[in-house]
């Protein structure tokens, strides 16, 4: 039987693969992604401001064998992707690994993780907000942040309240650029390499071992960059949150898990390996403007600095838009069955506008705090969600555990898309996360972040078994029905 978001026990309907179908009642969502936005949602959500401008810590902290740093951790990010395809095509729904959690190990894992991502996300657009105000500031010396704020929050708040398919094409295009700028970068870099590409000698691999060597700072910085790569590659999750609002869910998130694995080896792992062999790791100028500005200009290639000062501000605002998206879906999905508010249990035109308002308004508020207490709120709310990617991937890998057993049993035809070498891969996926937990444990900075997100999970877990709790003691005392 059916049940509201009411009901006294937590929903637990059997789920079709339609479009916008899902135990969150995807059903009254729209359908209006194509294959076409989710190729590029997928995309998009590989390339982001992490690989450009983050990377230039890991390559300080581990030198050459940040190629390695990113192999490892891109094939953790696989495994997880893939148990999250085989979930997602086998149950599309809006609120994604959260209602696979609801199902596979309780309510309360389903409100955990789900009101974590979504708090990860709205902290996340305001950063990124952030860091293209900061560009444009810096373009125009005359203007303050709070106006660049403003104005991207305006944009894509109105976007996401429009049809799907408005932040469906605004992806696509942000992407397409994104994905333009990095083809072009590693077919510049490989001319470089091969000593092909007009005023370069070919570096053979000079820079890889002659410059301390592959491992400079041995096997700790290869630890530090590790987990400088491990985050980076956040944001993949969201293309199985839009697959359930596509015409063909199934097929959408599966050639979208499927071609996966390729783009994080091309665009990660790549780029990695044509950074450290084109220039040496230490030079200067990747610390001062970032790895990829650094070989650009190596490579005489005019306004190297301001082409990827565009890149960046595409990807942050990719980054915004996509996040407010992904967080307006999953606080939908959780208070349709029950685990938040009411009021935001509502669809209009085939999207969420309060859940939408709720977390863009969360968003710019997290930006107010970053002037008002830098230091101090602004900072607690980073650390809260610093290792929040973590704990998703945790719950994933638990809940798929549970769930394929299930549908073996019972649905075996839906499992579209399986996990490779099941359950030893799953095993060794959760003893990846377990490993980087314990490396952040090492590092002083990291452990500020693990700790702070502990609590902050420990405390949604807490509520969370406390509404089981009180959902079953209802549910036992209500009369019986019929």
């Amino acid at each position: 039987m059916n049940r509201t978001p009411s009901s006294a026990a937590p929903t637990r309907e059997q789920t079709d693969a339609v479009p916008g179908a899902g135990l969150d009642g995807g059903s009254s969502l729209s359908n209006g992604l194509k294959q076409r936005h989710l190729s590029m949602i997928a995309l998009g959500g590989v390339i982001g401001a992490g690989l450009f401008v983050g990377s230039r810590e890991g390559i300080a902290a581990a030198g050459p064998s940040i190629v390695l740093a990113y192999a490892i951790s891109g094939a953790l990010v696989m495994l997880v992707m893939r148990m999250l395809g085989e979930m997602a095509a086998a149950s599309p729904a809006s609120g994604s690994f959260s209602v696979h959690a609801e199902r596979s190990i309780g309510s309360w894992a389903g409100f955990t993780v789900g009101w974590m991502f979504t708090a990860l996300l709205c902290v996340a657009v305001a950063a990124e907000a952030l860091g293209a105000a900061d560009i444009m500031t810096a373009w125009f010396p005359g203007t303050e942040p709070w106006m660049w704020v403003l104005l991207f929050m305006v944009i894509f708040t109105g976007t996401n309240l429009a049809a799907v398919s408005n932040f469906g094409e605004f992806e696509f295009w942000f992407a397409a650029l994104k994905v333009a700028a990095i083809g072009i970068f590693l077919v510049l870099g490989l001319l470089a390499i091969f000593g092909v590409l007009p005023g370069t000698d070919a570096p053979g691999t000079a820079h890889l071992t002659g410059d301390g060597g592959f491992l400079p700072k041995g096997v700790d910085g290869l630890m530090v960059g590790l987990l400088a790569s491990v985050f980076a590659y956040g944001g993949l999750e969201t293309v199985t949150i839009a697959a359930a609002e596509s015409k063909d869910p199934v097929r959408g998130v599966a050639g979208a898990v499927r071609t996966a694995m390729w783009r994080i080896a091309l665009f990660y792992v790549g780029s990695m390996a044509i950074i450290v062999t084109v220039i040496p790791w230490n030079n200067a100028s990747i610390a001062e403007h970032g790895p990829y500005v650094a070989v650009l200009n190596y490579l005489h290639i005019p306004a190297a600095g301001q082409i990827m000062n565009v890149v960046i501000l595409v990807a942050l605002l990719s980054a915004m838009n996509a996040n407010i998206y992904g967080s307006s879906r999953m606080a939908y999905s959780l208070t349709f069955r029950g685990q938040g508010p009411k009021f935001l249990n509502k669809v209009s035109g085939g999207v969420p506008r309060r859940a939408v308002l709720l977390c863009s308004a969360f968003g710019f508020l997290a930006v107010l705090f970053s002037f008002w207490w830098p230091t101090t709120v602004f900072q607690w709310l980073l650390n809260m969600v610093g290792a929040a990617v973590l704990v998703v991937w945790g719950f994933i890998a638990v809940a798929q555990l549970r769930m394929r057993r299930r549908l073996e049993r019972e649905s075996p035809e839906k499992l579209v898309v399986k996990m490779w070498a099941f359950p030893v891969l799953t095993w060794v996926a959760l003893a990846g996360i377990a490993a980087v937990l314990l490396l952040m444990l090492r590092d002083d900075n990291q452990r500020i972040q693990l700790l702070f997100t502990a609590g902050f999970g420990v405390a949604l877990a807490v509520v969370g078994v406390a509404r089981q709790r009180a959902l079953r003691k209802n549910a036992g005392t209500e009369p019986a029905k019929g």
